[in-house]
């Protein structure tokens, strides 16, 4: 296993080679709606991209899940892939959320062979949530 400074080392190389390989602005955080957002994840058996929901407050945590859920025939469509989905998804520190989410198995953020892939991945993946994002952006804020 690695040190806790390798491992700082090998993901700070990580991200970083994923930023200067594929430079763009991704939404993100940027959704205009307050704990929605857009995320990309790596660990040593899985590369993910996610849209997770983290409301406080239950009912619009459910507001925003349903209207995702809504969309997920769309979603699958643009994916090209199944897209899960957790409306009561818990977080390691035990905070709970709603989360929709593709994976890709087999590659590691430890594995430099496999970075290629992962990067690609979180481009077609992350570029597909966006443009369902922003073609369903006013459907979604309307809650």
């Amino acid at each position: 296993m690695f040190s806790k400074e390798e491992d700082a080392k090998i993901k700070k190389e990580f991200w970083t080679s994923f930023g200067k390989s594929f430079p763009r602005k991704w939404i993100l955080y940027d959704t205009k709606i307050k704990d929605f957002a857009f995320k990309f994840y790596c660990d040593n058996k899985k590369a993910e991209v996610s849209i997770d929901i983290e409301m406080k407050d239950e009912i619009f945590r459910n507001a925003y899940y349903e209207k995702l859920w809504s969309l997920e025939g769309i979603l699958e469509d643009e994916l090209k892939c199944e897209v899960y989905k957790d409306e009561f998804y818990t977080l390691e520190n035990g905070k709970v959320i709603s989360r929709f989410w593709v994976e890709k198995h087999s590659v590691s953020i430890y594995n430099k062979n496999t970075w290629r892939e992962i990067f690609e991945f979180f481009v077609e993946k992350m570029t597909a949530f966006e443009m369902v994002y922003y073609e369903y952006e006013e459907f979604i804020k309307d809650v």
